[in-house]
């Protein structure tokens, strides 16, 4: 995954650098290293945001688990609660009959 994320963030660098002098109708090819530095500034960008997409995945996985554990933890309060009300209606309605 690190070789086309790099590779990708090198095209998207180069391709930038080269939309760039088009849009001012220069040659495609004028200055090298700023293109050669585009497909550094790409490659890093590109890495960096799939490290970021990894971390969000663990946090959204970590928050997922605390919210399914809060969840259950209220439905079996409320069922203990339910539980527990119905079965002294029951015990004082047996006791009125």
């Amino acid at each position: 995954m690190a070789l086309s994320a790099t590779m990708i963030g090198a095209l998207l660098g180069l391709g930038t650098q080269m939309y760039s002098n088009a849009l001012r109708k220069l040659p495609y090819m004028r200055h090298p290293w700023e293109h050669v530095i585009g497909m550094g500034l790409g490659a890093v960008f590109v890495n960096q945001l799939v490290k970021w997409d990894e971390k969000l995945k663990v946090d959204l996985d970590k928050l997922l688990e605390k919210a399914k554990a809060a969840n259950e933890r209220r439905y079996m309060a409320f069922k203990l609660e339910n539980r527990l009300t119905s079965s002294s209606l029951m015990i004082g309605s047996s006791c009125i009959l």
